[in-house]
């Protein structure tokens, strides 16, 4: 679909030459002889593009900028004018206008500004999508009282300067609250800069995060700038800072306490203003009685604790998360996205999550991957998960029946685990049907039915 562009002037002969000039490049033109029919028809129809005259009466063209910019920001505007100055000029590009023309206009110069200004238009539509695209790659998904309280959390501490402290086990979210907090705070059009400390090896983590000068080490063939460099003014979060080593923490520890440091090899002083946020699967108070981690960092990091529920802690959110992975992968792969019948569901609630959220979005992924119809069962999910849900005593890492059985149809596979899932919540209720009824919200005669039909034994196993 081609480009509109909107002209506005009240000048007929700019109308009639600038639209036929246009046109011939393409663009689908509208025109508008005063700034309150553009207005209107701003309403109606945003363009991409609106020529807008500065001199009109009644209501000029900067006027008309201001009223455009709140009606429809997403308009690109080139002003023109017959009686430009600077002054004028930038005022217009003060209020948002992208360009300003002066007349007489030639077709070589509003040609190219109008590409220009389309071109721009696009990158800005591309980097909302992108950034779109991340923010929903980075979201907290959920709403059990868990991540109500993570969430009343990150609000509290995103808008204060102090450090953080997060813990939680592994896979749990602890770069996406992070990430939370940068996005709540003052910081948030400054650099978010994100480091592994237990992936770098202990020999490069001081140069990764100081930096180094040329030749400071053998292979430092260039100056490097560090990670607390390149957050200056935003925020460095230090993911798995229990595994980082003694002499590198008395390091981290200096910058933090002075807010500056030299690089590797260097001996110019290096000021910056860095928010920490650091993050830890390990109990760090236990690490310090170790001797494996250093007391007074702990302090310098821990102003602001927060810590980051397990998934086996907020099964009620899985549904809500299953979904999410089931739309991103999708949009990723660009495939239409898999239904999930509430039996699959149930079984991932019942599972323990020993991954958590990092294992869930993986089965997701494999799922969309692996199975062939357009739903994924039960069955499904028994194939993929080689772990019995704690609800049945299991131990957590041995595997379930039904993952490793085979079936000659999706029915099967639906009836046995239905059978299995009956027959544990009538031991959890002690065979009483009516309880188990109410915890399943089905009708008791219905149950009933469900028992004789899937010859669910109605008694303990001895």
């Amino acid at each position: 679909m081609a480009e509109s562009i909107l002209i506005v002037d009240d000048e007929p002969a700019i109308l009639t030459s600038l639209s036929k000039i246009l046109q011939d490049e393409g663009y689908q033109i509208a025109m508008a002889k005063s700034g309150q029919e553009a207005l209107k028809m701003l309403g109606a129809d945003p363009p991409d593009l609106m020529m807008l005259d500065i001199w009109m009466p009644e209501l000029d063209g900067i006027e008309t900028l201001k009223r455009v910019r709140e009606q429809a920001p997403q308009v690109q505007v080139v002003m023109m004018s017959g009686h430009g100055n600077i002054e004028t000029a930038v005022k217009a590009i003060k209020l948002g206008a992208y360009d300003f023309i002066e007349k007489p206009l030639s077709l070589e110069n509003v040609t190219l500004r109008v590409r220009h200004a389309l071109d721009q238009r696009r990158l800005q539509e591309e980097n909302k999508t992108l950034r779109s695209k991340v923010d929903r790659q980075f979201e907290l998904v959920g709403t059990s009282p868990a991540m109500q309280k993570l969430r009343a959390l990150i609000k509290t501490a995103g808008p204060a300067n102090a450090r953080v402290l997060i813990g939680g086990e592994n896979g749990t979210g602890k770069e996406l609250v992070a990430r939370a907090i940068h996005q709540h705070s003052p910081r948030v059009d400054k650099p978010f800069v994100a480091v592994n400390c237990a992936a770098i090896p202990e020999t490069l983590i001081e140069s990764e995060l100081l930096g180094h000068e040329k030749g400071s080490f053998t292979g430092a063939t260039t100056q490097k700038r560090g990670q607390f460099e390149q957050a200056d003014g935003g925020t460095l979060f230090l993911d798995e800072i229990g595994d980082m080593s003694l002499s590198t923490q008395s390091k981290v520890l200096r910058v933090l306490q002075e807010q500056q440091f030299m690089r590797v090899g260097g001996t110019k002083v290096i000021k910056v203003d860095v928010r920490v946020i650091a993050a830890s699967n390990k109990d760090l108070p236990a690490e310090i009685k170790k001797g494996n981690f250093r007391e007074d960092l702990y302090y310098r990091l821990n102003v602001v604790p927060i810590g980051v529920p397990p998934l086996r802690e907020r099964s009620v959110d899985i549904p809500q998360l299953v979904k999410h992975f089931l739309k991103t992968h999708a949009e990723e792969q660009k495939v239409k996205p898999k239904d999930i019948t509430p039996e699959a569901l149930i079984a991932l609630e019942q599972y323990e999550w020993p991954g958590n959220i990092r294992e869930l979005r993986n089965l997701i992924e494999r799922l969309m991957i692996m199975v062939p119809s357009e739903t994924i069962d039960a069955s499904h999910i028994g194939l993929l998960l080689q772990s019995s849900p704690s609800a049945s005593g299991g131990s957590a890492t041995s595997p379930s029946p039904l993952a490793t059985k085979n079936f000659d149809s999706l029915k099967d596979a639906r009836n046995a685990f239905e059978r299995e899932y009956i027959s544990r919540k009538l031991r959890e209720h002690n065979w009483n049907v009516s309880r188990t009824a109410d915890d399943l919200k089905i009708e008791r005669s219905h149950l009933h039915r469900k028992i004789k039909l899937l010859n669910v034994e109605l008694r303990p196993e001895n």
